[in-house]
C-alpha cells in the first residue's frame, strides 16, 4: 500500500482523484491523509465523492473512509468492470473533473465504457465542458485515447443541472506526444455559452472576442450555445491547435461583470500561450502529465509556466513508479522544456 499526504503541495481535490486513479490503473492500494487538511473546509466534498465512488464501482474496490467530510481514505481496487454507470453530484459540483478522474480507465477496461454524468457543466475551478471537449480530448486523441462526449445540458452554480454522456473505447496503450518546435497560431475557434440571460449577453461576448483577437491579427470561428438552464450563467472558451501544438483557454461570466470584460480576459490569457509559441497551454500540461508518464516512449512539451497543480501531479506520479528521470525541465526565456520519459 501506498501512502499519500493529502496536503502536499496545492492540497486540494486533485491529489485526492489523482491518487485514486493511479491505484484503480496500477491496482495498488492506497491511504490518502489529511485529505484537503490546507483547505477553510477540510476532507471529502460532493463532487470528489461522486468521482470516488464511480471509481469504486468500475474498480470493484473495498473502501474505507469514504464518506463527505472524511480526511482519511483507504482504497483497495480490483479489476476494472465496463458497463454502463449513472452519476449524480446532486450539486453545480464539476461534471468535467468526475470525467478526467475516470478517463485513465481506458487502460484497464476491454469493452467499451458508458457513463452518464450529472452536476455542473461550466463552473469555477475547473476546466469548462467546451474546454474538456476541444482542448483536453482533441489532445488525448494524439495520445490514441478515443472518447465520445455528448453534451445534453449545460448546468450552471448553483442548482447545476447539466448533464453528459460519455462513451470510452479500450486503449493497449498512450501513444507519446512531441510537441518540441515553437508552435506558431494564425486561427482561434471558440464557443459562447449562455443560459437563461438575454441574446445581447452571448452576442455582445461574441463580437468583443472577434475584435479582440482581430487586433492580434488573429482570425476566428466563434459559435453560441444558447441553452434554457435551471441557473443563469455564460462563458466563453477560445482556443487554437496544429500539428505542433493544443492551446486553449475558458472564461466564466460573473454578476455585474461586462460580457465585453470577460472576452477581452479570455483573449488576453489565450495570447500569453500564443505570444511565447507554448505547445500546450499551462492547464492542458497538467492534465497530460498522467498520461505522458504512462505513455511508451518520450514525450516533450513546451510549457508558458509549470503550475502548482503540475508540480504536485509530477510529486504524485514519481510516488508510484519512482524515477530520477521520469521528468526533466529546462527553463528558457520564454517557456520550459519538458521532458516526460514514459514507462509504457
Amino acid at each position: 500500500m501506498i501512502t499519500i499526504d493529502g496536503s502536499y503541495g496545492e492540497g486540494g481535490g486533485q491529489i485526492l482523484r489523482t491518487a485514486v486513479c493511479l491505484s484503480v490503473i496500477t491496482q495498488t492500494p492506497v491511504k490518502i491523509i489529511n485529505i484537503r487538511a490546507n483547505r477553510p473546509n477540510p476532507g471529502i466534498k460532493p463532487q470528489h465523492y461522486t468521482a470516488l465512488l464511480l471509481l469504486k464501482q468500475l474498480s470493484q474496490a473495498r473502501t474505507e473512509g469514504l464518506e463527505i467530510g472524511s480526511t482519511t481514505l483507504s482504497f483497495y481496487p480490483q479489476d476494472i468492470k465496463s458497463g454502463r454507470y449513472t452519476v449524480d453530484v446532486g450539486t453545480a459540483g464539476s461534471i468535467t473533473l468526475i470525467c478526467q478522474s475516470i478517463l485513465p480507465c481506458v487502460l484497464r477496461i476491454s469493452d467499451p465504457l458508458e457513463v452518464i454524468v450529472r452536476g455542473g457543466t461550466d463552473v469555477h475551478w475547473s476546466p469548462s465542458w467546451d474546454y474538456l471537449c476541444s482542448v483536453f480530448l482533441s489532445a488525448l486523441q494524439r495520445c490514441g485515447v478515443e472518447v465520445d462526449a455528448t453534451l445534453n445540458q449545460r448546468g450552471y452554480y448553483p442548482k447545476g443541472g447539466g448533464e453528459v454522456f460519455l462513451r470510452f473505447s479500450p486503449c493497449k496503450g498512450f501513444q507519446n506526444i512531441c510537441f518540441d518546435t515553437p508552435a506558431s497560431y494564425d486561427h482561434v475557434k471558440g464557443i459562447v455559452h449562455i443560459g437563461n440571460l438575454p441574446s445581447h449577453v452571448s452576442t455582445r461576448m461574441k463580437h468583443q472576442a472577434v475584435r479582440s483577437l482581430l487586433t492580434n491579427n488573429l482570425q476566428s470561428d466563434i459559435s453560441v450555445d444558447m441553452r434554457s438552464t435551471l441557473s443563469s450563467g455564460a462563458g466563453i472558451t477560445l482556443w487554437s491547435q496544429n500539428r505542433r501544438g493544443v492551446i486553449g483557454c475558458c472564461e466564466l461570466g460573473e454578476k455585474g461583470v461586462p460580457a465585453e470584460t470577460v472576452a477581452v480576459k479570455a483573449v488576453a490569457r489565450l495570447m500569453e500561450d500564443i505570444s511565447c509559441k507554448a505547445t500546450v497551454d499551462e492547464h492542458l500540461f497538467d492534465q497530460l502529465l498522467f498520461y505522458l508518464a504512462l505513455a511508451k516512449g518520450r514525450s516533450i512539451c513546451l510549457v508558458r509556466s509549470i503550475s502548482s497543480h503540475a508540480e504536485t501531479t509530477m510529486w504524485l506520479l514519481q510516488l508510484f513508479f519512482p524515477s530520477d528521470h521520469l521528468f526533466s525541465i529546462e527553463k528558457y526565456d520564454e517557456f520550459f522544456r519538458v521532458v516526460v520519459e514514459g514507462i509504457g
